[in-house]
């Protein structure tokens, strides 16, 4: 049996563009021919739960997430699941691997299932997210990132840096690394930071910002460069996850934590309680964020006013890995 990928690499085209064309969205006339003439020869049958689908709403949310090996996103999933099941709602999720052409792609594979609403966590929203958003004409709740022409639920990551920032200094570090993402994610590159940058502002202190991925391996290697040509007090980490694999470089290393080497990260994940020396980091409400979305997305779809963007509260935890200096 064909699929929209089969359609999609026959005519030439993104994946998206295809699933576009089925929804009756913009494409282009010489493109809609191509896709046409694809369709017609590979005897294509689009979706048939879709169509099937009668109803001009269904019991049925979408969940678009960039990962599922997630402490934040499987919390996230879970507060989500346990909202919509309690109001009759099914929860279907797509998970994009991190990739903006499956995160558009799966906006409009869900107009085609013809869900209700969608949940969107992404790390940076385009204006193809937004023109996708625009062509469905579904109500989107976007979760973890603000944006101005969507509704939001937020987490105060300016605060959460601030606190950081707050808790090392009063710690007496005054040779601090901070180890960062890309500004693309706004919330977790620019805005942790931010609030981190005012906490130590005028102080004392010499600081100096590297940047790294969000996976444990990317971490690591830059821990390793990081540590053998400087040797700061401590590592402020934009996650927990850069935190874990800071902390299994500077094993690596030899160096003791955390007498030698301070580590700090942002999440308050399960994992942090157990590693040794207990990191210091900040907690998310990242269920709250899953019920709060959930019951958010419901509002609009039953056309009830809802606010623009909800931001949730942060808190320092407090624990091991950060010593006195």
């Amino acid at each position: 049996m064909k699929t929209i990928a089969d359609i999609a690499k026959l005519a030439g085209v993104a994946k998206s563009t295809v699933s576009r064309y089925l929804n009756g969205g913009s494409v282009s006339l010489q493109t809609k021919k191509k896709i046409e003439q694809i369709i017609q020869e590979q005897n294509y049958i689009p979706n048939t739960f879709a169509q099937s689908l009668k109803a001009k709403k269904t019991n049925m949310i979408g969940a678009i997430v960039p990962r599922l090996d997630s402490y934040a996103t499987s919390q996230t999933l879970m507060g989500m699941d346990e909202e919509l099941r309690s109001q009759q709602y099914h929860l279907l999720i797509s998970n994009t691997n991190q990739e903006q052409e499956r995160e558009i792609e799966a906006i409009y594979d869900f107009a085609r299932q013809k869900v209700s609403g969608v949940i969107l966590l992404a790390a940076e929203v385009t204006d193809a997210h937004l023109k996708a958003i625009k062509e469905v004409c579904i109500p989107v709740i976007l979760v973890g990132q603000k944006h101005t022409e969507l509704h939001s639920i937020i987490h105060d990551d300016f605060k959460a840096g601030y606190l950081i920032g707050q808790h090392v200094l009063a710690k007496g570090h005054q040779h601090i690394a901070y180890l960062g993402v890309t500004e693309k994610d706004v919330a977790v590159g620019v805005k942790r930071k931010g609030g981190f940058q005012k906490a130590v502002a005028h102080k004392d202190a010499h600081i100096t910002y590297y940047e790294t991925g969000f996976k444990m391996k990317d971490a690591m290697k830059t821990a390793s460069h990081l540590l053998t040509s400087s040797s700061p007090s401590v590592i402020v980490c934009a996650t927990d996850n850069i935190a874990l694999g800071v902390m299994k470089a500077a094993y690596a290393q030899g160096i003791n934590m955390p007498t030698q080497l301070s580590i700090t990260g942002f999440g308050g994940y399960d994992t942090s309680e157990i590693v040794h020396p207990t990191l210091t980091t900040v907690g998310y409400s990242y269920f709250k964020a899953g019920t709060l979305s959930a019951a958010q997305v419901i509002k609009l779809v039953e056309e009830t006013d809802v606010n623009r963007c909800i931001t949730l509260d942060v808190r320092l935890i407090e624990r091991e890995s950060v010593d006195n200096r």
